[in-house]
């Protein structure tokens, strides 16, 4: 009996062995130094997404450089960044006419969906993302839009006032808009019943009892329309997952993009191909099940963290004025004794520059292989009561390529950044 039990341990010492070494094989035949990377390994997709555990500085910089690496034989018209219509038609503005100070305010709203992307790295990402913006021949610009629920009513009314220019001084609701933007007081977070919300309830009632009086005043139907859905999609509860899908679908319409590249810069759980699990699946899992893009038009690229920092907590005075802010280069980088990927030791055994891509997703690759969960498992101590069944899945179903940052500082808080 021991002799049997010795024999089915070394056979599965042996079988751990070669996986790993067939691992090793695999990342050193396909991997390559972001920093360099002369063209992206792949060019016929529809969508690209990037992501990583929110708050640290090398993410910026990995972004850019994939977004580079694309555009040397691509054509992105539309950046997705992860965040609202509104905000994202004022990140427009700003690749416009660079007004840093619209910046600044942009980013320090956008924060308030990414709290750890209000950060002095994000605004410095979006001035570099202008400067590749405005090398672009005036036919292949980038296309800034938001997917997201509503993230704040600031930009939403900035917007509305925008697309409805025209009925200033005849459309009294519009009227109200203008003057509390204008103060800059209000509360403006779609999640409680404040007065932004009360005026944008009551705007919204007033311009469908009376459709046919105020489309006059709008210059863009299209754009106000959607923008009107979304308004009152805030007013109630539903699932992010569901209004991002949502959103994207009904933006389509209006841009036209579905043969278009499309880039999309979100977190982890959005750029998943495939359900972890039975629960809700992600924005990207919708697309490729409701057979909006098939499986292989769309490529997800995670970056993960290692010898890393990430911003953590803001602290604010009693008077909600800025304090300080905390860093963490434990717990919640991904790479830590508590709390870490499975399999990120593989990358590290090949890393070769601070920013090493490796792609998973060629014939024959390890992750393929059916319940392999490298990358997607987060191994804990002590172990949860409930953990997520990877064995009918692989990593490769999730996604295509993983970045692995080394040696990142945490992103610095942009309110520490001086206004000019």
């Amino acid at each position: 009996m021991k002799s049997k039990i010795l024999l089915l341990l070394c056979l599965f010492c042996l079988h751990l062995a070669f996986s790993q070494e067939s691992k090793q094989d695999y990342l050193s035949n396909n991997k390559f130094d972001l920093n360099k990377l002369a063209a992206f390994p792949q060019t016929e997709m529809k969508i690209i997404g990037f992501g990583a555990y929110h708050g640290s500085a090398k993410t910026e910089e990995a972004e850019l450089l994939l977004l580079k690496s694309v555009l040397k034989n691509n054509t992105i018209r539309f950046y997705f960044p992860e965040t609202d219509y509104s905000i994202a038609y004022f990140f427009n503005e700003y690749l416009q006419n660079g007004d840093e100070k619209l910046l600044k305010d942009l980013v320090e709203t956008y924060g308030g969906r990414v709290p750890q992307e209000r950060s002095v790295e994000t605004f410095m990402k979006w001035k570099n993302l202008k400067k590749i913006n405005d090398d672009l021949a005036s036919d292949k610009k980038i296309k800034v839009l938001g997917a997201d629920p509503i993230v704040s009513y600031k930009y939403t009314c900035k917007h509305l006032l925008s697309l409805a220019n025209n009925g200033i001084g005849s459309w009294k609701k519009l009227d109200v808009l203008k003057e509390m933007v204008e103060k800059d007081t209000a509360n403006y977070s779609p999640y409680k019943e404040n007065y932004a919300k009360k005026m944008l309830r009551e705007f919204v009632a007033d311009y469908e009892a009376d459709q046919k009086s105020y489309e006059k005043f709008i210059t863009d139907k299209n754009q106000f329309h959607h923008l009107i859905a979304t308004i009152k999609e805030s007013f109630g509860e539903s699932s992010r997952e569901k209004a991002i899908y949502n959103n994207y679908i009904a933006l389509s319409k209006i841009y036209n993009y579905d043969n278009e590249l499309k880039f999309f810069r979100y977190g982890f759980a959005h750029l998943m191909k495939i359900r972890e699990d039975d629960n809700s699946p992600s924005f990207f899992t919708q697309l490729i099940e409701n057979k909006i893009y098939k499986k292989e038009e769309i490529v997800s690229i995670l970056g993960y963290l290692t010898k890393s920092r990430v911003l953590w907590d803001v602290i604010y005075d009693k008077k909600g004025n800025y304090k300080k802010s905390t860093t963490e280069g434990g717990f919640g980088i991904g790479d830590y004794k508590k709390e870490y990927f499975k399999g990120i030791d593989e990358l590290k055994k090949q890393k070769i520059s601070d920013m090493t891509i490796f792609r998973l997703n060629q014939n024959g690759s390890p992750y393929e292989q059916i319940g392999t969960s490298d990358l997607m498992e987060v191994i804990l101590t002590p172990k949860p009561k409930e953990q997520i069944d990877y064995s009918k899945k692989s990593t490769a179903g999730f996604i295509d390529y993983a970045v692995l940052i080394s040696n990142s500082k945490a992103n610095t808080s942009i309110y520490k950044l001086s206004e000019k």
